[in-house]
């Protein structure tokens, strides 16, 4: 019996044992179940988005919301929308700093009076525009090693207020943008690493030769809306900038363009709305890679023979906005165009002188090119005077025919007098007799004959200052078909040499050197001398202190006529007003209605206008009943009112609420950042 127990005993305790263990696995598996659950539930607290913004996976949305503070943000942010909103300094939260995987920081448009301090490490990319930012300090800059762009435009940031080496500690800053703000000269200290610099609309007016020192790598530079001067640049201030690409100097005072630009890799120049009066040959010279030059909004008349002569990349040529002179002087430009043909998109070059090619674009003067033949290169050396010295084309409108050339040589010998000059031997075997005939105080007509055949004739004239002393010479080139011209324009009481030379056919694919020789050679000359004003013009002039003393007396009789009858309108009203039957508000000016002013309606209310809200939307006027003029009188039939503007509270305006956000457009930066886009890098690095 005991032994059939002992089995039973046995099995008995197995079973106890296989339940205990069982339960043991079981509360040990429901242990381990709760601590995972209670492990992601701390997580998932970590990742939860700021109930006042918007999350989408590491970008966090909290712009737009009329924030005052940053609120708290996941650890695994990295990019940050903060702008349009009310944040200052203090509600910047120290713990910011602990966030490292914030790359790009968006805080623009915002109340910041300070530059931020306990931004994370990690940022390299920060917009701080639209602020009132004042000061750059190194500190601030230095808590931000790996910052590479930072946008600090539309603040009040001086010269002064910049630390000196403040951007020492950056060594990886790539893009400054100063824009808008106080600087009167170029900020010290910049890194070599900067590859593009904007201090547009400053008050910039000088920079030194030391501005640009060890920014090598600089590409684009933007000075744009200063107060340059060519007397206020050093000359070798953009020299240093070996690498520059976009060099922009738009709205300044420059006279020219600066000296020695750099040549080697800039690709866009930007002069227009300067007042450019004239480009230099050699301003332009080594610029191979240029590809797009605006000098539009200028005072240019002409450019010089080879100006773009190293100009073998230029795609885009902008001149519009000038008072351009289309006569021989821009033939070389006409051919240069042709040759470029389909190469070259040019704007705005039309005429604006002489009268006959008024409006007219220079490409398409075919016909009165023809007249012209290439006019030779303009540091030709004089033969005669030996002095080297080149020969410089004028601004001022042409003399004589409508496509002259007018230029000064020293140099060129001249005959002293003679009428009348017989056949001469030239250098090429050519004949020629001139003679002149003065027709008025002003014109001279000019007759020639050749005894040979002759593709053109260069004429040229100089007037004689006192004692035969050497002026300016006017040339002009006349076809060889051609036996007489008429000189026009010319002073009264003056004496003129006048010389021609023929030109040969074959002259034309030789050199300027040999050429030149001949026509020298050939050259044949005589005198004339234009007479004094016309007898009738003086009896005018004599006649005319008679003829005046009729109008002055009409003046005089007017005048009178005028102050009577201001005495009785004055007498007039004065009875008027004295009897009651006159309302002073009567006096006012009916025609001064709403539809005669000049200015804008809303200007004038108080109000500001907007094309696309025409309403109210507060609290914008107040009208008040003016009083009667005679309380006896009967009540008119139409009110009038008084309007008082009442001007809402700083910070809002009578088009834009207090919650009011911004709908504007995307053709501007500030209209990419007031639309939640971050800015682009519009600039061609």
């Amino acid at each position: 019996m005991s032994t059939i127990m002992a089995p039973v005993g046995v099995v008995k305790l197995r079973a106890r044992l296989f339940l205990l263990f069982f339960c043991l696995t079981l509360c040990a598996g429901m242990l381990q179940f709760t601590a995972a659950t209670i492990q992601g539930y701390i997580g998932d607290r970590d990742m939860i988005c700021p109930s006042v913004c918007r999350c989408d996976e590491d970008f966090i949305y909290c712009n737009d919301r009329g924030l005052s503070s940053i609120p708290s943000l996941p650890p695994s942010a990295s990019v940050l929308y903060l702008q349009n909103n009310h944040i200052n300094n203090p509600g910047l939260p120290t713990s910011l700093e602990h966030h490292l995987a914030v790359r790009v920081v968006y805080l623009y448009d915002n109340e910041l009076d300070e530059f931020p301090l306990h931004l994370p490490p990690s940022v390299r990319e920060l917009h701080l525009q639209d602020n009132n930012i004042r000061t750059i300090p190194r500190s601030a800059l230095a808590r931000m090693p790996l910052l590479e762009k930072l946008h600090l435009d539309d603040n009040s940031i001086s010269t002064v207020s910049i630390e000196d080496q403040a951007f020492a500690d950056n060594p990886r800053l790539r893009l400054l943008f100063l824009s808008r703000n106080h600087l009167s000269s170029i900020p010290s200290g910049l890194p070599a690493s900067l590859e593009e610099l904007r201090l547009d609309d400053n008050r910039i007016s000088t920079i030194p030769t030391h501005a640009f020192r060890g920014l090598a790598s600089l590409r684009c530079l933007v000075l744009d809306g200063n107060l340059l001067a060519n007397q206020r640049i050093a000359d070798d201030t953009f020299s240093r900038l070996s690498n520059l690409t976009e060099l922009s100097l738009v709205r300044n005072s420059l006279q020219t363009p600066p000296v020695n630009l750099p040549s080697a890799h800039l690709q866009r120049l930007s002069l227009q709305e300067n007042a450019l009066t004239h480009m230099p040959r050699g301003s332009l010279d080594g610029m191979h890679r240029l590809q797009r030059l605006d000098l539009s909004g200028n005072n240019l008349t002409t450019l010089p023979r080879g100006l773009f002569k190293d100009l073998d990349s230029l795609g885009q040529l902008l001149v519009r906005g000038n008072p351009w002179h289309c006569g021989c002087n821009l033939r070389w430009l006409y051919d240069w165009l042709h040759a470029r043909g389909n190469s070259i998109t040019v704007r705005g070059l039309n005429c604006h002188g002489p009268d006959r090619v008024r409006d007219m674009a220079l490409i398409d003067l075919s016909s009165e090119m023809e007249e012209c033949e290439v006019v030779r290169t303009a540091g030709t050396r004089d033969k005669m005077g030996g002095a080297g010295m080149d020969s410089v084309t004028t601004q001022t409108p042409p003399q004589g025919s409508l496509f002259t050339l007018r230029s000064k040589r020293p140099g060129f010998g001249l005959p002293d007098s003679g009428l009348d000059y017989t056949l001469s031997s030239s250098g090429v075997g050519k004949s020629l007799a001139l003679n002149v005939k003065p027709l008025s105080h002003n014109s001279v007509r000019v007759t020639w004959s050749v005894a040979q055949p002759s593709s053109s004739f260069r004429l040229s004239w100089l007037r004689l200052g006192i004692g035969n002393a050497m002026g300016s010479i006017t040339e002009t080139l006349v076809r060889g078909d051609r036996r007489e011209y008429l000189l026009t324009s010319l002073q009264p009481r003056s004496s003129y040499i006048i010389c021609m030379v023929p030109l040969p056919a074959s002259s034309e694919g030789n050199k300027v050197s040999s050429g030149d020789a001949d026509s020298d050679e050939a050259l044949v000359c005589a005198k004339a001398e234009t007479s004094d004003l016309s007898p009738v013009e003086d009896e005018e002039d004599e006649n005319s202190p008679q003829m005046t003393t009729l109008p002055l007396a009409g003046i005089i009789g007017g005048a009178s006529a005028i102050v009577s009858l201001a005495l009785i309108f004055g007498v007039f009203c004065w009875y008027g007003h004295r009897t009651g039957h006159l309302c002073p508000r009567d006096h006012y000016k009916r025609s001064n209605s709403r539809k005669n002013k000049n200015y804008d309606d809303y200007i004038e209310s108080g109000t500001k206008k907007d094309n696309t809200i025409l309403e109210i939307r507060g609290p914008g006027f107040q009208m008040t009943p003016m009083a009667a003029c005679q309380p006896m009188q009967p009540k008119p039939l139409r009110e009038d009112y008084i309007i008082h503007t009442i001007f809402p509270s700083n910070g809002t305006g009578l088009y834009k609420g207090v919650n009011h956000v911004s709908d504007a457009g995307h053709g501007t930066n500030r209209g990419y950042r007031e639309g939640g886009i971050p800015d682009i890098d519009y600039c061609y690095t």
